[in-house]
């Protein structure tokens, strides 16, 4: 898989916050990401996982970045729910132009089931005319060669 990441970019606020070059309330840090506390929280707890290498989406992150991404989620999950014992916990990462950081990133953060928190659906979703078994095979289509 061919992918995009750089080592490192000056201008990108992750790639200063992941690598340590600015102030950050770190929990947890491995040779290829950085977890830290959000600095607008959603919920007690809410973390931001950032990988070393630059990026701006999940699929341009080597399979050894995305790997070390997903497991640390995964442990950030356990410990917040030994913290703060939450209904449930969500993981999420916004891509392309809803991407506010403009560095790869995953948020990790516990959740109520009174927090106000919740997905909201578009009044006029896009694609949503063809037909699923269509949808199903342009996309196995697509994915096969991957």
């Amino acid at each position: 898989m061919e992918t995009r990441a750089e080592k490192f970019t000056e201008s990108c606020l992750g790639c200063r916050l992941a690598c340590g070059q600015e102030a950050a309330e770190i929990v947890y840090e491995n040779e290829r990401i950085t977890a830290l506390l959000d600095i607008a929280p959603l919920n007690g707890g809410h973390v931001l996982l950032l990988p070393k290498r630059h990026a701006l989406d999940l699929d341009e992150l080597a399979p050894e970045d995305l790997r070390a991404l997903t497991e640390a989620a995964a442990r950030i999950a356990r410990a917040l729910k030994l913290l703060y014992a939450p209904d449930g916990i969500t993981t999420m990462s916004n891509g392309g132009i809803f991407n506010d950081l403009g560095h790869v990133h995953l948020h990790v953060f516990p959740r109520y089931q009174e927090d106000g928190f919740g997905w909201r659906e578009p009044s006029a979703p896009r694609g949503t005319d063809i037909a699923n078994t269509v949808i199903r095979d342009r996309l196995a289509e697509l994915l096969a060669p991957l």
